[in-house]
């Protein structure tokens, strides 16, 4: 019998997508490259009895803005809550074709089941938070195999009792950097203190995650794994010919091929961009900077920033941002810059290096966290705290085109250690820990 991984698809239904979304997605079609069957759980808040044969329409169903609740609604809710650690069932339900997903059938999870328990992870998040007391959930699949691993992408109060339970932790950066996000840090501690008592093992996707997670739960060396990640881009996007983007770009952006630097990622304290705009700024180069991403956790601070220093220097005009970009066009927008700044704070990985390296673009990146891990020799590597380094870093992508020529040739090696057959054989290797192989 063909053994199944099933994850969680808390971040695969919503509709601007995430880091963890694509993460979930990647992990998905890998599987299923190494012969596994692959299902995902969810929980809509909308009662699929209801949708009898469209049971995936309520997968999908937008969140509502929270309005009152009347008396008997916060009683049933807070009922249903306090009953959530006695544990949920999950059902299958088979997905639906002709169902859109949000992103079209690009973004379809490659799945061929569904599991289903209305209302899981809020539910169960709202119960850890009030009694500390992660929410255990068992597939009752009747006919239906139940899955041989539950894979859950991220943290999460959430256990399966008749399946391995393997948890990916992408980073530790509430407890790290906790200035850089509004995580309720205790409740934090308590999720990532609850996950390293329940996994039958950890997943990461750099060595200084491991690390961090070894160090700060206390969790032993070999409960956890580092599988990196791999990156996945559309062969479409990628191999358009080069005099195509330029015509692209000239009338979508009046920007010149090789003659704009570029940052792309969520507006948040992290990825530092108040610190980006003040070197480049400092620097004195007169190559446009476009900025490319829309608020994420505490975002004012850093757009405070950018306004201040675009006003201040008169810049407006040689700075650029996009608060969204379809991936297309980011794809071809990373395939033109003469050179991707992203000296980020801190990363779990940072994915956005390993695009710009794979699509080709030289990259000016930071030496904490992960980054190096990603980088490797490939980037210009800066402090991130620092914002004369970052701007003598820009100067010098401004000015050596030999090193940036290089830069290019290296980065493409470099990402090439991060393969799809190299994810691969490390997922191949994780489960094969837990006694599991397709």
């Amino acid at each position: 019998m063909t053994s199944t991984i099933c994850i969680d698809g808390f971040n695969l239904v919503r509709p601007q997508g995430t880091g963890i979304a694509t993460y979930s997605r990647n992990l998905l079609y890998t599987a299923r490259s190494l012969g596994f069957g692959t299902s995902a759980m969810f929980g809509p808040a909308l009662p699929i009895d209801a949708l009898k044969g469209f049971e995936t329409v309520a997968l999908l169903d937008p969140e509502r803005p929270t309005t009152s609740l009347r008396l008997k609604q916060r009683v049933m809710r807070d009922v249903k809550t306090r009953l959530s650690p006695l544990g949920r069932t999950l059902h299958p339900i088979q997905p639906s074709d002709d169902v859109i997903w949000p992103g079209g059938d690009a973004a379809r999870p490659p799945v061929d089941q569904c599991w289903v328990a209305q209302d899981l992870f809020q539910r169960a998040h709202r119960a850890f938070k009030l009694h500390g007391k992660g929410t255990p959930v068992a597939f009752d699949g009747g006919s239906t195999a139940v899955p041989s691993v539950a894979h859950w992408t991220t943290l999460m109060p959430v256990h399966a009792r008749n399946a391995p339970n393997i948890y990916t932790i992408h980073d530790l950066i509430p407890l790290r950097l906790p200035h850089t996000t509004l995580n309720n840090k205790p409740l934090f501690l308590d999720m990532c203190r609850e996950v390293a008592r329940r996994a039958d093992h950890i997943a990461v996707v750099s060595e200084a995650t491991r690390q961090d997670v070894v160090r700060m739960l206390g969790v032993p060396e070999d409960r956890v794994t580092n599988t990196y990640q791999a990156v996945s881009l559309p062969p479409a996007l990628v191999n358009r010919p080069q005099a195509e983007v330029e015509v692209e770009l000239e009338a979508a952006f009046g920007l010149e091929w090789g003659a704009y630097f570029l940052h792309f990622g969520a507006v948040e304290p992290k990825k530092n961009l108040g610190r980006i705009a003040e070197a480049y700024l400092a620097s004195g180069v007169s190559t446009p900077l476009v900025i490319v991403g829309g608020p994420g956790w505490m975002s004012e601070p850093e757009m405070t920033l950018l306004q201040q220093a675009q006003r201040v220097h008169g810049a407006a005009s040689r700075i650029h941002r996009y608060e969204y970009m379809s991936y297309s066009m980011l794809v071809s927008l990373i395939r033109g810059t003469k050179g991707v700044l992203f000296p980020s704070l801190y990363e779990g990985f940072g994915l956005p290096v390993l695009e710009a390296m794979s699509l080709g673009a030289p990259v000016l990146t930071s030496n904490q966290g992960s980054l190096p891990e990603v980088a490797g020799g490939a980037s210009l590597q800066v402090d991130p705290y620092d914002v004369q380094s970052i701007s003598q870093g820009i100067r010098m992508l401004d000015t050596d085109a030999d090193w940036r020529s290089d830069a290019v040739q290296r980065g493409r090696i470099q990402a090439a250690k991060f393969s799809q057959s190299a994810y691969q054989n490390s997922l191949r290797d994780l489960y094969a820990k837990i006694g599991v192989s397709a």
